[in-house]
């Protein structure tokens, strides 16, 4: 962008989120604190980003005579997906006719939505280490794959989901059944793929945020953030904290891993790269062409977080993603099957040294539904993950 314009003027600088929940929701304040006009766009009414935009339109986005009317009606100029299950070949159409620009493209949006498309790009076309895989379309296909290429243990996974649901690790023959069955009841969409993929002995993985943003001679810079470890329980990000300590070598063949990944689906933004690393080793995991959750911990740890980095690439502002603190976050669950619930100990949660909380306003709570996170910082990393615990720990969820 060259210009700005005023918020809800014939001036306006627009841009439409594709999904509008707790990282949607940050990008969004992001987007206000540089004067852009948002529209957030979610499939269920009064999403945490809804509830903050200057617009808030609820519709089915992977339907795509629906995506396109709701972008031709708004006329965004930037149009931003935050979540998986979007019509993404409609988007190229508008794209491809000069009606909107897609963030960071249209293609990458459509690469990275499910699972195959990212990992035949990144292993098959770019030559990057993976983990052995196999796409399957049935049980039986699964089981075959298992037997004679892939092996135990093994992990399954939908080919389209998001903050790993409908994940499993496979340990034995018993075992296959209950994971095609969780891979269906957790994709995203009606697809009926997954992927098998052979167990990596790695020590830790790291989330690899990656900004592609201009630089002063108006061309294309990658900048990097200083690795974030984290905890998934069931592929679910529980904690996370920065920076995560590494061998430099494998954090240089991190770095051009995602390098790689990213140049190739082009356009501008922040990435969250998901690695696998054991000692200088490292393999690609996933690419998310968007904030991360486990990068929510940047709220506390950088000087710009990942929505502000992400808001300032799109729009073709400089970015700085140098740390600011070590720091960790926790998430707060919501505990509860219920609409409308209510927090107790958020003032208590917050006396603790150095901690912060975020609710995200979702209406519904679910007992294992991300509802609010905990952040805490420190000179330690350990200290900062054992106070962000803590703090998540005070927070109490309960039906109103």
């Amino acid at each position: 962008m060259k210009t700005f314009g005023t918020p809800l003027s014939p001036s306006a600088t627009k841009v439409m989120l594709l999904g509008s929940g707790e990282l949607g929701k940050e990008v969004l304040i992001a987007l206000q604190r540089l004067g852009v006009e948002t529209i957030a766009v979610d499939r269920y009414e009064n999403a945490p980003g809804q509830q903050v935009a200057h617009v808030a339109r609820t519709i089915t986005m992977s339907d795509p005579a629906q995506l396109k009317a709701l972008i031709e009606a708004e006329r965004p100029h930037l149009v931003v997906p935050e979540i998986e299950a979007i019509a993404t070949p409609m988007l190229e159409e508008l794209e491809a006719a000069g009606t909107v620009r897609v963030i960071p493209t249209a293609r990458a949006a459509r690469l990275t939505m499910d699972r195959e498309g990212i990992r035949r790009l990144a292993a098959e076309t770019l030559g990057q280490p993976t983990s052995p895989y196999v796409f399957c379309d049935s049980l039986a296909e699964l089981q075959a794959a298992i037997d004679s290429q892939i092996g135990y243990p093994c992990i399954v996974k939908p080919v389209m989901s998001s903050s790993g649901k409908g994940q499993s690790k496979i340990s034995g023959p018993a075992d296959v059944k209950t994971a095609w069955d969780t891979a269906m009841a957790g994709g995203r969409v009606s697809h009926g793929r997954v992927i098998v993929e052979g167990f990596i002995d790695f020590d830790y993985e790291i989330t690899l945020l990656t900004v592609r943003a201009l630089g002063a001679d108006g061309q294309v810079e990658t900048h990097f953030c200083e690795p974030i470890g984290h905890v998934q329980i069931s592929g679910d990000y529980v904690e996370s904290w920065q920076p995560h300590p590494m061998h430099p070598a494998a954090l240089d063949t991190s770095r051009q891993i995602a390098k790689t990944v990213t140049d190739n689906l082009g356009g501008q933004g922040l990435f969250g790269v998901e690695l696998f690393v054991k000692g200088e080793d490292v393999w690609f995991s996933e690419v998310s062409p968007r904030p991360h959750d486990t990068g929510m911990v940047t709220l506390c740890t950088q000087w710009q977080n990942e929505f502000e980095l992400h808001a300032r690439a799109i729009l073709g502002l400089p970015v700085n993603t140098a740390l600011k603190s070590p720091g960790a976050s926790a998430v707060i669950y919501g505990g509860v099957d219920a609409q409308g619930i209510v927090f107790d100990g958020v003032a208590e949660a917050l006396r603790l040294p150095h901690t912060d909380i975020r609710l995200f306003g979702k209406p519904e709570s679910f007992v294992k539904r991300r509802m609010g996170v905990a952040l805490a910082f420190d000179a330690d990393v350990e200290a900062a993950r054992s106070r962000a615990k803590q703090a998540a720990a005070l927070v109490k969820p309960r039906a109103a």
